[in-house]
C-alpha cells in the first residue's frame, strides 16, 4: 500500500506563499478532468460551490456534491473530490501561519462550528440568496489574490474574517455569538486539546472532566451544546477516525492497530469499531480499498 500523499506547503515552489485561491473549473481542466487520490493537507481547505456533480469523501464520509454548498476540510482530514463534471464555484486554502500574520486568532477559528478534526464534517448546505453574499466575498478574496493592491494580504485576512463570519451565522448549531463566552470557549478547546494527547490511551469521559477541574455532567453540558454530541460522542468519534486512517493507510494488523489504540484485547477494538461503524475493521478496510 502506498503511503498516502500529504501537501505539506499551499504553494510547492514558494515557501513564503500561505494562503491560494483558486476556480475550480479551471483546476479541473487542468487535471483533465483526473481525480486526485486520497490525501491530507497541513493547511485548512474551504471550497465555495455554485454547481457541482459529484461526491466529496472526507474521513471515509461521502458526500453529494451539489448546488450551494460550502466544505470545510481541517489539516489533518483525509478526503477526496469525485467530480463528475467540472464544478463551478472556489477552492481556498490557507495555514495557521496566514491567520497569525493577520491577526486571525487560533481561538477564533476553534469557536466557529465549521472546522471539524475527524467525525462528520457534512456540507454547509445554504439557500440561493445567502449564496450571494458568500459569492461576493469570495469573488472579493479572488481578485485581492492575483491582484498587486497594497497590503493585500492584510486585505485578503479581513475579507476571509468576514467570510468565516457570515458562514458561521448562517451554520445554526453554534452562532459566532457564543464566541464571547470565554470560559466554555476555553473549556471546549483544552478539552479538544486533550482529547487529541491522549485519546490513545484514555477513553472515560470521567478523565477529561477531571482533568479540567469540572465534574463529567458539566463537561457534557458544555460539549453538546457547542458541539451537538457528548463527550463520550466526541472522545469515540476521534478513535473511530485515527481507526480507520490506520487500517486505510497502514500495514499494521487489527491487532497491532487495537493495541495502538489503547485496547488490550482484539475483541474489544473489533466489538468497539464495529458498534459504532456497523462494519468489522476487516470489512471496512476491503469496502474502502475496493472503491
Amino acid at each position: 500500500m502506498n503511503p498516502i500523499k500529504t501537501y505539506q506547503k499551499i504553494n510547492a515552489s514558494n515557501d513564503k506563499i500561505s494562503f491560494g485561491i483558486s476556480n475550480m473549473e479551471t483546476t479541473y481542466l487542468k487535471r483533465n478532468g483526473k481525480t486526485d487520490e486520497p490525501h491530507k493537507h497541513n493547511y485548512y481547505t474551504v471550497l465555495v460551490i455554485k454547481q457541482a456533480k459529484g461526491t466529496h469523501k472526507i474521513d471515509f464520509n461521502t458526500y453529494k456534491m451539489d448546488r450551494y454548498q460550502l466544505f470545510f476540510v481541517s489539516p489533518g482530514q483525509v478526503h477526496q473530490v469525485i467530480e463528475q463534471e467540472a464544478s463551478l464555484g472556489f477552492a481556498m486554502t490557507f495555514s495557521t501561519q496566514f491567520l497569525i500574520e493577520n491577526a486571525i486568532q487560533l481561538s477564533f477559528i476553534e469557536s466557529l462550528n465549521l472546522f471539524h478534526d475527524y467525525g462528520q464534517s457534512p456540507p454547509l448546505a445554504i439557500t440561493k440568496s445567502q449564496f450571494v453574499k458568500i459569492d461576493q466575498f469570495t469573488n472579493e478574496i479572488f481578485q485581492l489574490f492575483y491582484g498587486n493592491s497594497q497590503m493585500k494580504e492584510l486585505s485578503i485576512g479581513a475579507f476571509l474574517k468576514l467570510f468565516l463570519i457570515e458562514c458561521n451565522n448562517i451554520q445554526s448549531i453554534n452562532p459566532v455569538e457564543s464566541y464571547i463566552d470565554i470560559s466554555e470557549n476555553r473549556i471546549i478547546r483544552e478539552f479538544k486539546e486533550l482529547v487529541n494527547l491522549n485519546y490513545k490511551a484514555e477513553h472515560s469521559t470521567s478523565y477529561y472532566a477531571n482533568a479540567l477541574h469540572i465534574t463529567p455532567d458539566h463537561l457534557n453540558r458544555i460539549v453538546k451544546t457547542t458541539i451537538g454530541k457528548t463527550a463520550k460522542e466526541y472522545i469515540q468519534s476521534r478513535i473511530i477516525v485515527e481507526a480507520k486512517r490506520l487500517l486505510f493507510l497502514s500495514t499494521l494488523t487489527n491487532k497491532e492497530i487495537g493495541f495502538n489504540l489503547g485496547f488490550s484485547e482484539p475483541a474489544n477494538f473489533s466489538a468497539f469499531f464495529k458498534k459504532c461503524t456497523s462494519f468489522s475493521p476487516s470489512h471496512f478496510k476491503r469496502k474502502e480499498l475496493s472503491s
